[in-house]
């Protein structure tokens, strides 16, 4: 007994350490999904990386109407052939003629340079035109949050509903299991044939088979969700929300007027055509601003000698003017092209002012009518468990098989599915309404 007692005390301690390595799993609310979703999921970093890229093309615009300074030194040590270079020295009589090659020698130079761009309304409509655009990818990264957070919630949606099917099919395991019990019984007292005892069981089998089935979707619904959160799919996720009448609520006015008005001024995907068109329009204007003269001031200050000690300083100053007079005609075709590009945003603009609209139109369709399913759902469910309860008591009390017991069963897990089926349409369409209506991220 010794060795025996030993080893399943070391088997209990072993269990006991393996249980403390496991780590807890992460306690998850729908709001607290939607919330992560909103800031951390993949899509959302890789938008606001895309927002610093434009931010940083701005600056890179601006730069051309800032200063430019240098500095720069050289030493330079040459020889060369003066007629190569066009210059012939006089002959003196009674003097040697004057060297065909001349050097080597030194050269020092330490230069300072600067440039300022004085006027070129070009370069500051192209600013313009890069903020607007900037303006742009930071909308189009606001409604990649409203789609990552739509996407958790309708992923923690199904999670839930595969949660409560999972509980269904055990709540129908657990009555299958009941249903044998009774069978048996009925059969042991004489009052039920033992084709009463088979069905029994092979409803328990298939409620066992069904349970199975209902599991696995809700791991694969929980790695969905991990995933849309940029969670490690080996993440235990334990789900504190339920399919509950509020889940999926938001921020939506009840009235139909105020929601549109609500998402033509909060829709990302609108504020970032908006942009777009803006974006074209001072594109256009930059490059009609080019016609204009452009202003430059530059300028160089250093030293210069053969010798460093020898060198002696100087300097220059220049102010340029520049008017261009004629491109072949390639300004015009890109004003053309800046045109038609503003154009055709205007045109999606107006096509989605119009599509949210019937967005939030659809969105209050489907809520009324998943709210309408639910509460028939809802009524269905209890008369189905009212049927069951009546059919058992009939099949106790030896008035009725068990063949009515087993159909009323069967209604009750379809009045089951119908009810769960109703209420993630619900919040499913909460989901969606508030994804019409600009406010995904206030999901709760």
């Amino acid at each position: 007994m010794r060795p025996l007692l030993l080893m399943l005390a070391g088997l209990i301690v072993s269990v006991r350490r393996a249980e403390a390595q496991t780590p807890a799993p992460l306690r998850l609310s729908f709001a607290e999904a939607v919330r992560r979703a909103a800031g951390e999921a993949p899509v959302v970093a890789l938008a606001t990386l895309r927002t610093s890229e434009a931010e940083a093309r701005v600056r890179q615009t601006r730069a051309t109407l800032l200063p430019g300074l240098s500095v720069g030194a050289e030493w330079l040590n040459r020889s060369f052939n003066s007629k190569s270079l066009g210059i012939t020295f006089p002959t003196i009589p009674g003097q040697p003629p004057f060297p065909e090659l001349i050097g080597p020698f030194n050269n020092y130079d330490l230069r300072f340079s600067a440039a300022q761009t004085l006027f070129d309304w070009s370069s500051v409509k192209r600013v313009r035109a890069a903020g607007a655009r900037a303006d742009g990818s930071r909308a189009e990264a606001g409604a990649t949050v409203e789609v990552a957070a739509q996407t958790a919630a309708v992923a923690y949606l199904r999670a839930t509903r595969a949660q409560a099917v999972v509980a269904a099919r055990e709540a129908d395991s657990s009555i299958a299991a009941e249903l044998v019990t009774l069978a048996e019984a009925q059969k042991a007292a004489g009052v039920s044939a033992a084709i009463d005892v088979t069905r029994a069981r092979t409803q328990l089998v298939a409620a066992e088979g069904l349970l199975v089935v209902a599991r696995n979707e809700r791991d694969r619904a929980r790695i969905d969700l991990a995933r849309s959160l940029g969670l490690d799919p080996a993440t235990s996720l334990a789900l504190t929300d339920t399919l509950a009448a509020t889940l999926g609520a938001a921020d939506v006015p009840a009235e139909r007027d105020s929601a549109v008005a609500l998402a033509l001024t909060n829709r990302p995907d609108l504020r970032a055509e908006r942009a777009r068109g803006a974006a074209a329009r001072q594109a256009r204007s930059a490059i009609k601003a080019e016609r204009l003269p452009r202003l430059e001031v530059a300028g160089d200050y250093g030293v210069n000698g053969l010798t460093v000690p020898g060198a002696i300083a100087t300097r220059d100053v220049a102010l340029m003017v520049s008017v261009p007079i004629l491109d072949g005609f390639g300004r015009e075709a890109r004003v053309s092209e800046q045109d038609a590009v503003a154009r055709e945003s205007a045109v999606r603009e107006r096509d989605l002012r119009d599509q949210i609209a019937a967005d939030v139109d659809a969105g209050y369709l489907d809520l009324r009518s998943a709210q309408a399913q639910q509460a028939i759902a809802a009524e269905r469910l209890r008369l189905a468990e009212d049927e069951l309860a009546q059919s058992r008591e009939r099949f106790k009390a030896g008035v009725a098989g068990n063949i009515e017991v087993i159909d009323a069963q069967s209604n009750l897990i379809r009045a089951r599915d119908s009810d769960i089926d109703a209420r993630f349409a619900a919040a499913s369409a909460r989901v969606t309404l508030a994804r019409a209506a600009g406010v995904a991220r206030t999901l709760h």
